[in-house]
């Protein structure tokens, strides 16, 4: 988003149905904001993540239920992948990279299961010499190689030799950065678009940290710092954003990119009188993940502010503030993104600005059971970012189910 787009506009879905501690009056909403978060945070620092008995039990229930959603998931994967090993393999090895890898995280199908071996020579077939794996056309170079090197890392030793390092490699080349001619002071700097030259946007970035961090890159490494300094200046926070496009903003999340003056695909809204760009939940979460990936604390005030726009936009119903007419689209890739962000955050509750707990685990465990199909598989009526299509949202819906509810899977030979 928004969603990792391998195409634009609307495709229809076949074959289914579808610190400052003082402050002025002025400033009071940002210093509101970062009391409430720290407020917030106070109850899961004390022990709330111990949970009591009944609670527990709950919680296992809620797994128990992930399982069976993963395990129809993954049987519609299964009956649904093409003679050549991908899925919607036309549109290029992205889709079937991030089946591969929600079959791969199955205990009972694993990374040497006929299927997964089917669907990583498909994906490898893309390889091309500078390490990138992505489609002839190359118009997506960056989210393709990315889902791609982040489905090869849950490989262990079935991966291809050398694949992941090549394509790694082409991922940190193509960053935006002084070695591309970009300097710091550079808009772009640190950010990655679908490909070089194309202006960076954090969806693209926040795939590509995915894939830094899957493969076993430290938080230190200068790619990340790098990032940062592009993440940064997409969030809504202007006391911590010198971007003009922030300038003002105690808003906290984060927009589509701040290329080109800023861009959210949320369109823009009136906050305290001001117009300004809409953050809304799938970047936003993707923000706060990425912060914490490159090594931000929690009691960073970037990070706090984040959580605060989490807090206060609460809902698993919608992609977050998205306006009222776009409000599924990219749903599925928020529920991924959304995953991965809480499981970085760590804690077991989020607390609302209405000061209601909520396992965050079990609403999307429920949001997502009441969203399988008969079949196993997943579909967004909203049909945008490719989320008509069923295995890659069959796909997000399962990763974010197994992000939340991770398990060991052996990855050696037997």
């Amino acid at each position: 988003m928004t969603s990792a787009r391998m195409g634009r506009g609307g495709t229809k879905a076949r074959r289914h149905e579808g610190t400052k501690e003082k402050c002025s009056r002025r400033q009071r909403p940002a210093w509101l904001r970062g009391c409430v978060a720290a407020w917030l945070l106070l109850p899961m620092i004390a022990g709330a993540q111990t949970p009591a008995p009944a609670s527990r039990a709950a919680a296992d229930s809620h797994e128990a239920q992930a399982r069976i959603l993963l395990s129809k998931g993954a049987e519609f994967l299964l009956a649904s992948q093409e003679k050549q090993g991908g899925w919607e393999s036309d549109k290029g090895p992205g889709i079937t990279a991030l089946a591969a890898k929600a079959l791969a995280q199955e205990p009972a199908i694993g990374p040497r299961h006929p299927a997964v071996r089917r669907a990583v020579v498909f994906v490898m077939t893309s390889q091309h010499d500078d390490g990138g794996i992505y489609s002839a056309l190359g118009l997506f170079k960056n989210y393709e190689t990315s889902v791609a090197v982040s489905m090869l890392s849950t490989l262990g030793d079935a991966a291809p030799a050398g694949a992941i390092d090549k394509a790694r490699k082409f991922l940190i080349d193509n960053q935006a950065d002084d070695d591309r001619g970009v300097s710091v002071d550079d808009v772009w700097y640190g950010g990655a678009g679908y490909f070089f030259g194309k202006r960076p946007d954090l969806s693209n970035t926040q795939l590509m940290l995915d894939a830094l961090k899957d493969s076993g890159l430290p938080p230190s490494d200068p790619a990340f710092q790098k990032a940062l300094v592009f993440i940064g200046r997409c969030q809504m926070l202007g006391e911590y954003n010198s971007q003009p496009l922030a300038r003002g903003s105690t808003a906290g999340g984060f927009i589509y990119s701040a290329a080109g003056g800023g861009e959210s695909k949320a369109d823009t809204e009136v906050i305290e009188g001001r117009k300004e760009l809409r953050c809304y939940g799938s970047m936003t979460y993707a923000g706060l993940k990425s912060m914490i990936y490159a090594g931000l604390k929690k009691d960073d005030p970037r990070v706090r502010a984040a959580l605060a726009w989490v807090q206060d936009h609460w809902t698993l119903d919608s992609n977050p503030n998205m306006p009222e007419k776009k409000a599924e689209e990219g749903l599925f890739y928020f529920y991924h993104t959304f995953a991965r962000a809480l499981t970085a955050w760590g804690e077991r509750t989020i607390r609302d600005r209405l000061g209601r707990d909520h396992d965050w685990r079990a609403e999307l465990v429920e949001a997502l059971a009441k969203r399988q199909k008969d079949d196993g598989s997943w579909l967004n009526p909203a049909d945008r970012w490719m989320e008509g299509y069923p295995a890659l949202t069959t796909a997000y819906a399962m990763l974010a189910l197994q992000a939340a509810y991770p398990q060991t899977q052996p990855t050696t030979a037997p």
